[in-house]
């Protein structure tokens, strides 16, 4: 099988090796776009992370493709109708960071309650002073937890330990763990109004998009801090300006925006494709929450530690092997009308 791997490091082309043997493999450091895929017009299976927009137009340019097997959990970023269409497999890594993205939950979240950036500089630079840098305990603050799938559940076990009272929304409430784990299931008014912190941990679908809205930080308790670590889209950047700007919510901790790929290669901001298809009114408000003081933004790594990147490479390799052997796992074509469910992990 003639096999293309995109968005590859050094350190994940090693275990792609045993791929060797029978098959045609290439490594290509850059993402599959539309300028780059007709040069793949041969390739039968692809393997890409998320910053490969895999939309119609490109993969029309892979009349041979049988396979995309994608380094992630969520699989937004892959034309899902077209792939059922032609007849296309797409496989996925299920389960390889549900530990590792609810620590970088709380890793965002201890930052901003103990206001550790700018104490951090404040050590650095001087003056050597705690004046103006008082933070807030978890402890005893309600923790909002929207989606209660794997990472979501692993939020929870964590929250437990700081001794948060959680609260939760999910469209398949899982009563037993709720139960074991001491939280109750409401609606989105009550969670709203309730938690002191709202964290995100459900897809990226028509149903979630923009579901923090400038109505729904109105219903929020004033103070909220926000945390979202899964798909940037899911709140309306321009909303949360404002809900910052107001006070609204008192800080923000984000893994994710939704013009990521334009903040990662803004040089190419000069191509009239990207101002096609991207309104720049969030781009700007992205980099203004940049900048922000009491918003801290990581570059969509809540995923990168050692142990979750060798779970995902290892799990894509065996996903592209059990192709090859007619034993197609973890695939998601079947599953894609699921998606509605705010259960299903995002990374």
């Amino acid at each position: 099988m003639r096999i293309a791997v995109f968005e590859t490091e050094k350190r994940e082309a090693s275990a792609f090796e045993r791929l060797k043997t029978g098959h045609d493999l290439r490594f290509v450091k850059e993402a599959l776009q539309e300028n780059n895929a007709p040069s793949f017009s041969d390739v039968e299976a692809v393997s890409t992370f998320i910053y490969s927009n895999l939309n119609r137009a490109i993969l029309e340019r892979l009349p041979a493709l049988k396979l995309i097997a994608t380094r992630s959990t969520g699989f937004d970023h892959i034309d899902m109708a077209f792939c059922v269409e032609q007849g296309v497999t797409v496989c996925n890594v299920p389960n390889y960071g549900e530990n590792t993205v609810a620590e970088h939950v709380f890793a965002l979240l201890l930052a901003l309650s103990h206001r550790l950036v700018e104490a951090v500089e404040r050590a650095r630079n001087g003056p050597f002073s705690p004046e103006g840098l008082r933070g807030f305990d978890l402890e005893g603050k309600t923790l909002g937890v929207i989606g209660t799938g794997n990472i979501g559940r692993h939020v929870i076990r964590i929250a437990n330990g700081f001794g948060m009272k959680v609260i939760a929304v999910d469209v398949c409430p899982d009563e037993v763990f709720a139960e074991e784990f001491g939280y109750q299931y409401v609606d989105f008014d009550d969670l709203f109004s309730a938690s002191d912190v709202i964290t995100l941990h459900v897809p990226a679908t028509p149903r979630t998009h923009h579901l923090l809205s400038t109505d729904a930080f109105a219903r929020m308790k004033d103070g909220v801090v926000i945390i979202n670590t899964a798909r940037g889209e899911i709140i309306d950047t321009r909303a949360l300006l404002q809900a910052l700007t107001s006070g609204k919510v008192a800080g923000a901790g984000l893994d994710v925006l939704p013009d990521e790929p334009l903040i990662r290669e803004e040089a190419e901001l000069i191509c009239s494709i990207y101002c096609d298809q991207h309104d720049l009114r969030n781009l700007v408000a992205d980099h203004i929450l940049l900048r922000m003081r009491n918003v801290i933004i990581t570059p969509h790594s809540a995923f990168n530690t050692h142990e979750a990147v060798a779970r995902i490479v290892n799990t894509t390799v065996d996903n592209i092997e059990a192709f090859t052997r007619s034993e197609p796992q973890n695939v998601v074509s079947a599953k894609s009308r699921k998606l509605e469910a705010f259960g299903q992990p995002q990374e």
